[in-house]
């Protein structure tokens, strides 16, 4: 390219170029309490129109039960593990030990929910941090209804109880998890019923 090329092409492209600012990050607006000279009433904040449906926000969806108020039983286990598989699996890992798919590629890495601080917190802990969030946890109070985290609370303790067992291997606890089983593994040679 020539020299007056060059020149065309850097008159063309200086002339394209603007402030950002001088479009979308400039716009006039109303701020909520700003005084405005455009609604009668002199408010820039407005109300809602009639017929709007409140949406509760997490601050009002804390728990109001330290424990799980839920009877536990395998249906409410399996749902809880179902919903944990669609929410929590991606980071917190399938058994619940802060290996997920998100840590392998470089994200935070949650705790693991065996470690003795987390199996000590009461059952409303871990439902407000599902609700609220916590850390680089994001919140799930718009996407996983109450009774839900519920369940997904028990089927955390759930996996926290298979500490427990002695004798448990972490392949072993794996295997039970995949099954969807929270029962102890019979003893070698014994056969399951």
């Amino acid at each position: 390219m020539n020299r007056l090329g060059w020149v065309i092409f850097a008159a063309i492209a200086v002339a394209g170029c603007e402030d950002p600012r001088s479009d979308m990050g400039d716009q006039p607006r109303q701020d909520p309490y700003d005084v405005s000279h455009f609604y009668a009433d002199g408010k820039g904040a407005r109300l809602p129109v009639p017929g709007t449906v409140a949406r509760s926000g997490p601050a009002s969806e804390t728990a109001a039960s330290d424990t799980i108020p839920l009877p536990i039983t395998r249906s409410v286990i399996e749902r809880g593990q179902t919903q944990f598989n669609i929410y929590c699996v991606n980071c917190h890992g399938q058994l619940g030990n802060g290996e997920g798919m998100i840590v392998q590629r470089g994200f935070t890495r949650p705790p693991s929910f065996h470690v003795q601080r987390l199996k000590d917190v009461p059952d409303s802990h871990i439902y407000n941090v599902i609700t609220h969030g916590y850390g680089a946890m994001y919140r799930f109070s718009d996407v996983i209804k109450p009774e839900e985290r519920w369940r997904i609370v028990a089927y955390v303790r759930a996996l926290q109880s298979m500490d427990d067992t002695p004798g448990l291997s972490a392949d072993d606890r794996a295997a039970l998890v995949a099954r969807g089983d929270r029962t102890t593994p019979p003893p070698e040679g014994a056969k399951r019923q």
